[in-house]
């Protein structure tokens, strides 16, 4: 059974809310997530409680490293958010939330409770080959490979990939980030979003 969407979900999903033109849905970042939950299916919001219980897992630092990496343009933690731990238990209740106003919400089944654990060792390899992110980035991400999921975790790196600058993948690296995708059962559209990353032949 695929899973829910083609597209990203969960906590990188809403990483991608964070753009440069973010703000025109939501005057605060809470703001931003509710409105696109509200306009979402119920596995869409599931995922994201999913992934943030998830992340609850790190410590507070490292959240805040995880989504400044994977988010083109956050608020500060400093002025705007809080914590890391806070900001990533807003998450969970802007999710509580969307989900208290459906009757009948069924759980996450089949390939959505997939959490990668089989492709550990995939995942983390090409987390420490992503030279162009620092290295407190990538201690980061195998930090959260370890302690949450390595789908979380390969999700939020491609994520950072998206959102790096002078990042390149070569067409062989960009073949073995589709394998990883391919065995965590992502659809056409997740690896696809560093695709333009390739380098051309």
């Amino acid at each position: 059974m695929p899973r829910f969407t083609e597209f990203d979900f969960g906590v990188s999903w809403v990483m991608g809310f964070f753009h440069q033109d973010g703000t025109h849905d939501g005057d605060t970042a809470a703001e931003i997530v509710a409105n696109h939950l509200t306009g979402w299916s119920d596995e869409a919001a599931l995922a994201v409680r999913r992934d943030a219980r998830t992340l609850g897992n790190l410590p507070s630092e490292t959240l805040e490293v995880l989504w400044n990496a994977g988010a083109e343009y956050l608020p500060s933690f400093e002025t705007r958010l809080g914590s890391g731990a806070e900001w990533t238990r807003t998450v969970v209740g802007l999710c509580d939330a969307r989900l208290s106003t459906e009757p009948d919400v069924r759980p996450l089944t089949g390939a959505d409770t997939e959490d990668g654990t089989a492709c550990l060792d995939a995942v983390v390899a090409e987390i420490e080959e992503t030279r162009f992110l620092t290295a407190e980035v990538r201690a980061a991400l195998i930090d959260c490979a370890h302690r949450c999921t390595p789908d979380l975790a390969f999700r939020v790196l491609l994520r950072a990939m998206a959102a790096a600058r002078d990042a390149s993948l070569s067409p062989d690296r960009y073949a073995r980030l589709e394998a990883v995708g391919s065995a965590l059962q992502y659809g056409e559209f997740v690896v696809d979003n560093v695709r333009f990353l390739v380098e051309e032949p």
